[in-house]
């Protein structure tokens, strides 16, 4: 592999991917700036990921009595790798179900290394991702759910909330301070031992995040660095999905409490909650005006709905015209009033603390 004046190191943490793995290691082989090691960390896997990440000569590691599950595999990496790095190196973490775009290494490395004069103490650059194709009309909507998200970030200039799970590039260095501010106390200890990753929370990037801004570092996801994901293939995978991301969100906000850092977080939060609230009233009136016979159609309110319809249509943009005139239909409420749903659920299970379920 190409060496260069920064070494990148590449972790790929993978739980039974046999069917995407080869993916995602192909597209580290042919980045314009390949990376200088991948690192494959096999978790618990039963399938054949292993020999498939093993026939690209790439490094396998297996994890050993690991049931921290991503997070606690990539500490089992990390504390491994670190130690062996200099502080300068770069450490790339992807998803084993993703595949980077072919500059998504060499545009990452340049934002991370110049540091630009709005992120001079840049800890973390994210990817943007979209949405691989399959999964019928389910994986359909995630599309355009991430096509929106792409848009957002691009809107804001790189600036996010979160440096995605799917791919993040980050010094050595950076990780380095993570793991003793875990240690003296100055963010939450995760595992307790100065493992990178939280073992202790449902979504370890998010996490990750707060830890990163708390110690001084910024976060961004330049609308250079691109991939594509796998998307969900069923409501119930999706369900399943959704539900860990958001409970995750919502617990690490009360983990970290009211900070300087996660006031907009909370004011999300509070947003969505006062979102799903008002669907349930819209909706719950609007059968009982049914069941009443009561329907009305006033000019307010058609007026809120061409906004509606609107803002469906333009946030599609990146999708082509042709979505956009389909989303005029308003077709997407579907995936709109499930996700509600969910955000129902997580926050009723964080309130309740039930059992959380991977």
């Amino acid at each position: 592999m190409a060496g260069a004046a920064v070494p990148i190191h590449a972790l790929v943490p993978a739980h039974n991917e046999a069917a995407g793995i080869g993916a995602t290691i192909e597209g580290l082989l042919t980045q314009t700036r390949p990376p200088d090691s991948i690192l494959v960390v096999a978790d618990n896997c039963t399938d054949a990921t292993v020999a498939i990440a093993a026939s690209y000569g790439v490094e396998v590691m297996e994890t050993v009595g690991n049931t921290a599950k991503k997070a606690g595999a990539l500490n089992q990496a990390l504390r491994e790798l670190l130690p062996r790095v200099g502080e300068d190196a770069l450490v790339l973490v992807q998803d084993a179900d993703s595949v980077l775009s072919p500059d998504f290494l060499e545009n990452a490395e340049r934002h991370l290394v110049r540091r630009p004069r709005r992120h001079p103490n840049l800890g973390a650059v994210g990817g943007v991702f979209a949405g691989s194709e399959g999964g019928g009309f389910v994986g359909h909507l995630q599309r355009n759910e991430y096509a929106r998200y792409a848009r957002d970030v691009h809107r804001l200039g790189g600036r996010c909330l979160v440096v995605t799970g799917t791919a993040a590039l980050f010094r050595a260095a950076t990780l380095g301070a993570v793991s003793r501010a875990r240690l003296e106390g100055r963010i939450p200890a995760g595992d307790g031992a100065g493992g990178v990753y939280d073992t202790t929370v449902l979504t370890e990037d998010n996490e990750l995040s707060f830890a990163l801004l708390h110690l001084g570092y910024t976060i961004a996801s330049p609308t250079d660095c691109t991939l594509v994901t796998e998307v969900m293939d069923s409501w119930g995978d999706l369900w399943k999905q959704r539900l860990r991301w958001k409970r995750g969100a919502v617990e690490n906000c009360f983990q970290y409490g009211l900070t300087a850092v996660t006031w907009r977080y909370w004011g999300r939060q509070l947003l969505t909650a006062l979102g799903v609230l008002v669907t349930f009233i819209y909706l719950g009136t609007l059968v009982w005006a049914l069941a009443a016979g009561g329907v009305h159609i006033h000019p307010f309110w058609l007026a809120v709905t061409g906004v509606f319809v609107i803002e469906r249509v333009v946030t599609v943009r990146y999708r082509g015209w042709r979505q956009m005139v389909l989303s005029a239909s308003m077709y997407e409420l579907t995936i709109d009033l499930f996700l509600q749903i969910v955000h129902a659920k997580a926050y009723a299970d964080a309130a309740l603390n039930r059992t959380r379920d991977w």
